[in-house]
């Protein structure tokens, strides 16, 4: 019998208002329980398909599946207890409080009205300790550093206690320190509650480092996917990225390189 469980696009086409598509029949599963790179060129459509998963976007045509559910028949509140999203770039008014913003997490469950439980707090409680952010509760989020604030945007999407994490290029204004202190994290919350994790990455050196799984897109497509140590060679980086790589293995772990076509290194 088909597993269905988890989260699966199958035939999914997608096309801003009177724009060229940007998805064109895209399938994919994304394994429960594991890390997967969602990796491809500008403007191949990793955002896109990210908002399409979350529910934010809903697809021209083909299906978003959820334990084999279509996610289009499911209500906001649903969705957001099975799937949190962090993006790039989040928006709040600065003077809000970190201990305020987390809560914001549990509004799937209690709505705008509904007066805080022992359950929401429990839970407020348990996605800071699990991203170290208690010792800003009480600070307006304007205060933090960009690594503190994404750090606080992840504890908020840990407050819903959903099972799904997806990350829209979450490390890319943060500088290596805060970037590694992201991964290193979003690892072991996937170690330790078995999340099901989507990551937009442009770094194909993080994606070896804390990936299981990958999917390659190009030009609206899906152009590869699977385990990464499998999935990603050179012939496919060259195909997807249009430049020259070269794939090493140092420490036992693999890095890629790449160039030019007729260039140097950079």
């Amino acid at each position: 019998m088909e597993d269905r469980s988890g989260l699966a696009v199958t035939d999914l086409c997608y096309a801003y208002e009177r724009g060229r598509p940007v998805l064109r029949g895209v399938s994919a599963r994304f394994a429960p329980g594991k890390i997967t790179a969602l990796i491809g060129a500008n403007g191949c459509g990793k955002s896109t398909l990210l908002n399409l998963l979350a529910g934010i976007f809903k697809p021209d045509s083909g299906q978003v599946l959820l334990d084999g559910r279509e996610l289009g028949t499911m209500k906001r509140p649903a969705i957001a207890r099975r799937i949190a999203v962090v993006h790039q770039s989040n928006a709040a008014p600065g003077d809000l409080t970190v201990e305020k913003l987390v809560y914001a997490g549990r509004t799937p469950y209690r709505g705008l009205l509904k007066p805080l439980d022992q359950a929401d707090e429990a839970a407020v409680r348990q996605a800071m300790a699990d991203t170290d952010t208690g010792q800003f509760a009480h600070r307006p989020i304007s205060a933090l550093s960009g690594g503190q604030l994404q750090r606080v945007w992840l504890a908020m999407a840990l407050a819903q206690q959903a099972d799904i994490l997806l990350l829209d290029e979450v490390t890319t204004y943060l500088d290596i320190h805060y970037q590694l202190e992201m991964l290193h994290l979003i690892a072991e919350l996937n170690r330790k509650k078995r999340m099901t994790i989507l990551m937009v990455l442009h770094d194909i050196n993080q994606a070896f480092a804390f990936c299981d799984e990958v999917v390659i897109l190009k030009g609206g497509e899906v152009m590869a996917q699977g385990e990464i140590d499998q999935v990603v060679q050179e012939p496919v980086l060259s195909r997807a990225f249009e430049v020259a790589s070269e794939i090493i293995t140092v420490a036992g772990r693999k890095h890629c390189l790449f160039h030019r076509q007729g260039g140097d290194y950079g």
